[in-house]
């Protein structure tokens, strides 16, 4: 099986970084950016639509 990667960008500071869903918590989740400190949900740092439903997917 082939491991999934998911893009990340903190819209704070707009760093850039990814990792694996497994890695991840829920979306719902508060995450915080280890570049800057800002905290948002999970769902709000996924760079695109596809990331956010690969996260999800591995959730349930």
């Amino acid at each position: 099986m082939q491991e999934a990667w998911l893009q990340l960008r903190c819209p704070d500071c707009d760093k850039h970084w990814e990792a694996t869903p497994t890695d991840l918590p829920s979306p719902e989740t508060a995450f915080s950016c280890d570049e800057c400190g800002g905290e948002r949900p999970l769902s709000e740092l996924m760079k695109t639509k596809r990331d956010l439903e690969l996260l999800r997917s591995f959730g349930q």
